[in-house]
């Protein structure tokens, strides 16, 4: 925790850098926000270059405080957001440098197979939680890399892995950031391209063999060449059918693309997400389940990789079986999963 003096110091600085802040008085953030901005970098380690570095965070963190306040305020959401470990971030800097979804265009995006689930959707449960069978690794974090392709294509290989063969191993998203040519490392990339990648290579190693750095190197062979799970090949759920999505998650966890690039999902801490979100597919991650609460409210359960602080213990429950035929933020518009 800063000092008084460190406190006074800063909030001097502030005064000078930052007279265009939100705050009660219209002007220089008060002494109560500053507090807050000091235990919040406490909480999250957070450190900064300079003061006016610091400054200037601050000034996003006032933003992103009045935000939560609003939203507070407003009542009548089965979600909440708050102060997490983004709250620095403006929304724009945080799409830009924590999503990374990259969809190919139809001539190169590499063909799949029939989905084998198309004609079983009926009978399916009324839920599952493949948390609950062990298919399901720690969440992990991305950082700032634009990996979420590779992070959504190995949670749904461990899950399959694990399902078909009983063993649930931590497999190495860097392979996949550092080898899939047909990808561009943090830049983005598509989780099909993860799975035909494994599919020609004959396999994918371990995260302790081939740990991840948070950034793209040059593909280490020796490495990837120590294959730990294999996969047979993949396929596509049929586009904008829940009913579809439904079907496949109950066999194994499933790499959907969603519109991640609203406030309120950047700042999710619980609860069913409903919303505000689009259908601009900028993000990966894996659905691993779904079900409904006490009041019936039915969900998808996503495993996300933005570390186990963001959201639900590192998950997000998305509103299921929405009127628009695409899903709740595009969840069914492309998604896919591997086979063995």
């Amino acid at each position: 925790m800063a000092s008084a003096f460190d406190l006074l110091l800063f909030f001097l600085v502030c005064s000078i850098f930052c007279s265009t802040w939100p705050t009660a008085s219209g002007g220089v953030p008060d002494h109560a926000v500053v507090e807050k901005f000091e235990r919040w970098m406490a909480k999250y380690g957070r450190a900064y270059k300079n003061m006016s570095e610091k400054s200037y965070r601050l000034g996003v963190f006032a933003k992103n405080l009045k935000y939560v306040d609003a939203f507070r305020k407003s009542g009548r959401r089965n979600y909440t957001i708050g102060l997490n470990q983004f709250a620095d971030l403006t929304n724009e800097e945080f799409v830009a440098t924590h999503t990374g979804l990259r969809r190919p265009n139809a001539a190169s995006k590499p063909p799949a197979s029939p989905c084998l689930y198309q004609n079983l959707t009926h009978g399916v449960p009324s839920s599952v939680d493949w948390r609950r069978r062990g298919a399901v690794s720690p969440v992990k974090d991305q950082g700032s890399c634009g990996s979420c392709w590779a992070f959504s294509s190995v949670a749904a290989i461990e899950g399959i892995t694990k399902i078909k063969k009983r063993k649930l191993m931590d497999l190495s998203e860097q392979e996949l950031v550092d080898c899939v040519s047909s990808n561009f490392g943090c830049g983005g990339g598509w989780m099909n391209n993860a799975f035909a990648f494994v599919v020609l290579t004959g396999g994918i190693t371990t995260e302790a063999k081939y740990p991840y750095v948070g950034y793209q190197r040059g593909c280490d062979f020796e490495k990837l060449s120590h294959h730990a799970a294999s996969i047979a090949g993949y396929q596509d759920v049929p586009a904008n059918d829940e009913g579809a999505l439904m079907a496949a998650v109950s066999h194994q966890p499933v790499s959907v693309a969603i519109d991640a690039g609203g406030l309120d999902f950047q700042l999710y801490t619980g609860g069913i997400f409903s919303g505000p979100c689009g259908t601009d597919l900028n993000h990966a991650v894996t659905v691993v389940g779904y079900g409904k609460d006490g009041r019936r409210i039915k969900y998808w359960i996503a495993k996300n990789s933005w570390s186990s602080n963001w959201g639900d213990h590192g998950y997000i429950l998305m509103k299921k079986d929405v009127a628009a035929k695409e899903g709740l933020c595009g969840i069914a518009m492309a998604a896919s999963y591997p086979t063995v």
